[in-house]
């Protein structure tokens, strides 16, 4: 028998039914996704049988169903006789039979957290394949079901099978030994965007600065973590490290016009060269806010309402995380004991910094370079070593200026409510130079991620940028360790959707006017919308909704327009329904 008929060159073929239609009607191109779907099903087949993941059988088994599918579509029942109908039925039992391996899948799968990338090895990505040629088969399916032309159990079949490939794609990556890879977005820091103080102003700075900025008085080892160079016009520039000294340089611009007190924050991309471990990335983006005109501790008892504010919309508690405080006054109270000058104060402050991450021996032999004496580098090392104000307290008095900060501090942190979150440590510094007064660190209590976030005061650094001096305080909140911390608990936020809820989609030129109107309509009742501004197809309309993470599609056909109506789908449930323009909110 040959292939090849030619009955059909004339642009025209036969159905089942041999109810004979154009090769461009819409159930020709049902057919042919379902049949595009089964040629994917056969690869993603012949990969699983090399893996024995155990999947290859249950796969022939829905070719077969696919081609009973075929068979269905073929069979329109506007047009068949009851016989032929009977004898291309599809049962609601293959769809039950889906469901059930879906769910004992999952059972063995750990927990869906997150959009997924395409991987897993060649079984699971041809599965993915499958999948969206799968999803693609259900869509075609859709205008035939509202017709009446293919029962619902088809399109619901279609619609199972692609959540059965993604299931079993996952399944099979897992049976490979492979680790999911989840979707990240560009930037983690829309968790800090959505969570940021809305009382503060907003201010932003260059990327590029002059490196001056930065090695002023800033201490030593941000100065070695620069991405640094000369520019075109020999000029010495510096990606941005941090964000405080540019906030600096825009208080000294503001000048006398800045109404205080004032409180601002940024959230900006930062570079440092270093090397890179968990938590710590050479480009990140940063939260800072800072409060300036504000002399008293009440300035840094709010900046760390926010920092708990925060942990708590995102689910951290107190005992997932600590606050560690102390005050640079009491190493300075410290280092006057012993006759050490104000010039070695900034040097010391970064070896103190390190106490945590080096061995003893390794500090004292730094100290030691820095020209300390002996007696003040157990001085300093004991004074390191308290743990209460009390403490504190007993060895420089009650009315050194470190200890009346520190318990004004814990006595608003009472009244905030954060108490808990506290805890005194007079290892904090913190490594730049620029801090006068109060220092506060993020940790992990775990002790298994670097420091959160850090800040404290700097009432000096406007002088040391040629300025006049004003009382500042601010903190710096990277986007790296949160995320790991979030993602330890599994507390990370889902951003798996868009902002979009709507997409606007003509069908035709003619009806983009209506759409414009549509679309202003639906912005001015509070829903975001994004309208298709050319002339695309209802596939492509559909992808970029799944694209952008929109709600719902609104399709402006002829014959609803005219009957006063726009078709609405649900994404989510993927129901379709006709609505009033009046009523459409």
């Amino acid at each position: 028998m040959k292939i090849y008929t030619k009955t059909g060159d004339a642009g025209a073929s036969d159905l089942y039914t041999m109810e004979r239609r154009e090769k461009d009607d819409a159930t020709f191109d049902a057919l042919g996704d379902v049949d595009e779907c089964n040629v994917a099903v056969g690869i993603a087949r012949e990969f699983c049988v090399e893996e024995k993941n155990g999947l290859a059988e249950e796969l022939a088994e829905i070719q077969s169903r696919l081609l009973d599918v075929g068979s269905r579509v073929a069979t329109p029942l506007t047009t068949s006789e009851a016989r032929a109908a009977a004898r291309a039925a599809f049962s609601e039992a293959h769809v039950e039979m889906l469901e059930r391996r879906i769910d004992a899948m999952s059972e063995e799968l750990p927990a869906l957290t997150s959009f997924l990338l395409v991987s897993g090895g060649r079984a699971s990505v041809f599965l993915h394949q499958a999948r969206v040629v799968c999803r693609r088969a259900e869509r075609r399916c859709v205008p035939l079901v509202r017709r009446g032309e293919c029962p619902d159990v088809v399109r619901v079949y279609l619609n199972r099978l692609s959540d059965y490939m993604f299931t079993a794609a996952r399944y099979a990556a897992m049976k490979a030994g492979r680790a999911e890879e989840p979707y990240k977005k560009a930037a983690d820091s829309m968790m800090l965007r959505r969570l940021r103080d809305p009382l503060a102003r907003r201010f932003d700075a260059p990327v590029l600065e002059s490196e001056a900025l930065f090695t002023r008085k800033a201490g030593e080892e941000i100065t070695t973590q620069l991405y640094n160079f000369v520019d075109k016009g020999d000029r010495r520039v510096a990606l941005r490290p941090e964000l405080t000294p540019s906030f600096a340089r825009l208080i000294l611009q503001q000048g006398k016009s800045l109404a205080l007190p004032a409180k601002w924050f940024a959230i900006g991309q930062c570079w440092r060269y270093e090397r890179m471990t968990r938590g710590r990335r050479r480009e990140h983006y940063q939260w800072n806010m800072d409060i300036v005109g504000v002399s008293g501790i009440e300035a840094e008892a709010e900046l760390l309402a926010a920092i708990t504010t925060f942990f708590k919309r995102v689910g951290v508690t107190s005992a997932d995380v600590g606050i560690k405080v102390s005050s640079r006054k009491l190493l300075q109270e410290v280092l006057t004991r012993y006759g050490i000058g104000s010039d070695a104060f900034a040097p010391v402050c970064v070896v103190v910094d390190k106490i945590e991450k080096l061995p003893r021996e390794k500090i004292e032999d730094e100290l030691r370079e820095l020209g300390v004496a002996e007696g003040a580098i157990e001085g300093i090392l004991a004074a390191t070593q308290m743990r209460t104000v009390e403490e504190l307290e007993a060895l420089i008095g009650p009315d050194a200026e470190a200890v009346k900060d520190l318990k004004q501090l814990f006595a608003y942190a009472d009244a905030y409510g954060y108490r808990d979150w506290l805890v005194f440590d007079a290892c904090v510094v913190r490594g730049l130079a620029y801090y006068t007064g109060i220092v506060f660190e993020g940790f992990d209590r775990s002790g298994e991620l670097r420091a959160i976030c850090g800040g404290g005061r700097y009432d000096m650094l406007l002088g040391a940028l040629g300025g006049e001096n004003q009382p500042m305080v601010g903190f710096g909140f990277g986007d790296a360790v949160i995320v790991e911390l979030l993602k330890d608990k599994g507390l990370m936020p889902d951003f798996s959707r868009g902002d979009t809820q709507d997409l606007v989609f003509p069908l035709s030129e003619s009806l983009r006017p209506a759409a414009m109107r549509v679309a202003a309509s639906l912005r001015e009742s509070g829903r975001t919308v994004d309208l298709v501004l050319e002339d695309k197809k209802a596939k492509w309309a559909f992808k970029q909704a799944e694209r952008i993470g929109a709600e719902r599609v609104i399709l402006l056909g002829e014959k609803e327009w005219e009957a006063g109506n726009v078709r609405v789908k649900d994404l989510a449930t993927r129901e379709e329904v006709d609505v009033k323009i009046d009523d459409l909110k």
